[in-house]
């Protein structure tokens, strides 16, 4: 799965999802953009099967049902490492789900 994380989580991150091809958006080259262009610059890419990010709003400020990725968003009450951490098994279980346009929201804030 060749997954992009959003900036708003933890560059470290990425080393955290064992199996797959991981990139940040600074190693995309797109620290700064924000996010209506990055989802297109990701998109017109063609290199991402997920857009991973920690904004629970991005799926309903933006159009993500024509996407040719999906949005994966973590639930967690802060995007510190101590935090997303726990999730990352569910993630990594999920990701075959990954389908164009789709979101998929892990863990429960609750």
């Amino acid at each position: 799965m060749r997954i992009l994380i959003d900036e708003c989580l933890p560059a470290r991150l990425r080393h955290e999802i064992a199996g797959h091809d991981v990139k940040t958006v600074k190693q995309a080259g797109w620290l700064g953009i924000k996010n209506g262009a990055l989802l297109k610059l990701a998109a017109d890419s063609g290199n991402f099967d997920v857009f991973l990010t920690i904004d629970q709003n991005l799926p309903r400020q933006q159009r993500v049902q024509n996407l040719p990725f999906a949005i994966f968003v973590l639930r967690a009450k802060s995007n510190r490492m101590e935090d997303i951490r726990p999730l990352i098994p569910e993630l990594i279980q999920r990701l075959p789900e990954a389908r164009p346009g789709q979101v998929v929201e892990i863990g429960n804030m609750a």
